[in-house]
């Protein structure tokens, strides 16, 4: 579970976020849904500590998430993942795989092909197009098997068959024990893997609602 208590955030003397108060509890996939510049990405990097609040409190099981953070095994696709050149898609997981060493190369390979990228896995990332850089970020964010996922426009760029495939596999993932939060403008998405609803407008929430 992760609640926010009146989180806000400045930067530049601009509020991006403004009084957040809301909890996300374990075994829900939730939608924020807002339009450009509405505070969706600012509050997933604020969800996974990469950013700190101006005010306010986020806890993670009811304690401060500076205190908890490392605890928590989080899959992350937030704007533009940082990959190297000159390495394969492969390696790059291989690489980013051996920090936390909780996964085997056979989990990497199985990965690559539920994100529809195996075929490609031995291809320098310089050469990749936009699409295959986007499955590649979507398998760094879901090799290790988090139990918190955020995911900022996960299907950017991607073809139909992929985009169904992926859905599947987070749908798969799902569970008891996991959270996961999707920012998205696609209906459908929503629809298909999400169990409630959060609008944001300048960086407040204006209304919830629940799926299912």
């Amino acid at each position: 579970m992760i609640k926010l208590e009146k989180v806000s955030k400045e930067i530049d003397k601009t509020i991006v976020l403004k009084d957040i108060t809301y909890t996300f509890k374990k075994g829900k996939t939730y939608a924020l849904i807002g339009r450009n510049g509405s505070g969706k990405t600012m509050l997933l990097r604020l969800l996974c500590n990469l950013i700190k609040p101006t005010s306010g409190t986020i806890l993670i099981n009811d304690k401060k998430m500076d205190e908890e953070f490392y605890k928590y095994n989080f899959g992350v696709l937030i704007e533009k993942p940082k990959f190297l050149n000159e390495l394969t898609g492969y390696e790059n997981l291989e690489l980013l795989a051996s920090i936390k060493k909780i996964i085997t190369k056979k989990d990497i390979l199985d990965i690559l092909d539920k994100v529809c990228l195996l075929e490609e896995k031995d291809k320098k990332y310089s050469k990749y197009s936009l699409g295959m850089k986007q499955k590649l970020a979507l398998a760094q964010a879901l090799m290790e098997k988090p139990n918190i996922i955020l995911l900022d426009e996960p299907f950017n760029g991607l073809d139909t068959k992929s985009v169904d495939k992926i859905r599947k596999l987070i749908l798969s993932i799902k569970n008891k024990d996991t959270l996961i939060i999707v920012a998205t403008h696609n209906k459908e998405d929503v629809e298909i893997l999400c169990d409630e609803e959060i609008f944001l407008e300048e960086g407040k929430i204006v209304d919830s609602k629940k799926l299912t």
